[in-house]
């Protein structure tokens, strides 16, 4: 019994009778912040090396590709035994991207458009294939690292087919155009224009063999009408202008200068029946015989 203070209360003892010394609680061991930093670094790292570990043994991989025309693709994905690309996302340096997958050389692009064939090193589209465009267009031939160029043929969603040659994603070189309606033109190209040499064939008969400059006559050439009518000589921009030959089906014929399709400048106008007109022509009209003398005669033509 222990008193004091006007209060008693009981001590246990041990058996032996001798009180035990009270113990002094130790205090608790802070960690710095230096140290905590540290262990989270440690941490981080090794679940960052960890999820490597995991990605690699999984066989995804990142791989950069520079290409031959000085851009790069990227790819994340899978790769094959050998460390190749097999399937997943392409990035491109234009900004496109893309999925591949290796297994049936295809390419799926995400505007839509679908390619499948041959692909280069550098995951671009190379050799021959086939390439869907989200408009319903459809292209088949050769491709050189990304672009059509070569031989092949281009199938257009209105039903125009192009068969012929190909450069930097253009019509360019020998080829034949066909229209919906039965039209065709068979000729030179350059950068998707007519230009150079071609024949160019109407659904409605008629036609025109010579030269173009820019998608239009341009040059020497023959127009034959449907309705029979024959010209034969100089173009520019689309229209007869320049010395040639009109010839009408009904066998009168006009030699000498025209100008945005009609008759002006000298020549010489027959007829089928023999007789002849010489002199001066203004817009299809003889205002000048050899004579000198200023006259307005009817157009030969309608005589």
């Amino acid at each position: 019994m222990v008193t004091g203070m006007g209060a008693s209360y009981e001590v246990e003892l041990p058996e032996d009778g001798v009180p035990m010394t009270p113990r002094r609680k130790r205090p608790k061991k802070h960690l710095s912040t230096a140290q905590i930093l540290f262990i989270t670094f440690i941490a981080a790292l090794i679940c960052v090396v960890l999820v490597f570990i995991a990605i690699y043994a999984s066989g995804l991989r990142y791989i950069k590709l520079n290409t031959e025309i000085g851009g790069y693709v990227k790819f994340f994905g899978t790769v094959d035994g050998d460390g190749n690309p097999y399937k997943g996302e392409l990035y491109y340096s234009d900004g496109t991207t893309a999925t591949v997958d290796m297994l049936n050389n295809k390419v799926t692009f995400s505007n839509g458009d679908i390619y499948t064939g041959a692909l280069n090193a550098s995951l671009r589209m190379n050799g021959e294939g086939k390439l869907e465009y989200n408009t319903g267009d459809i292209y088949e031939g050769t491709f050189a690292d990304g672009v059509i160029s070569g031989e092949g043929k281009f199938s257009y969603a209105n039903g125009d087919t192009y068969v012929g040659m190909f450069a930097d994603g253009m019509k360019n070189g020998n080829g034949v155009y066909t229209w919906f309606d039965g039209s065709t033109y068979t000729g030179d190209f350059v950068n998707d224009k007519k230009e150079g040499s071609g024949v160019y064939l109407w659904s409605d008969g008629s036609s025109y063999t010579g030269e173009y400059k820019n998608e239009l006559k341009d040059g020497t050439g023959t127009y034959r009408f449907a309705n029979g009518d024959v010209y034969s000589g100089s173009f520019v921009a689309d229209a007869r202008t320049g010395h040639g030959t009109y010839t009408w089906a009904n066998g009168d014929e006009y030699v000498g200068n025209f100008e945005d399709n009609e008759m002006n400048g000298t020549g010489t106008y027959r007829f089928a029946s023999g007789r002849t007109f010489e002199g001066r022509f203004e817009d299809g009209v003889l205002v000048r015989d050899l004579g000198g003398e200023d006259e307005t005669a009817e157009d030969p033509a309608a005589q």
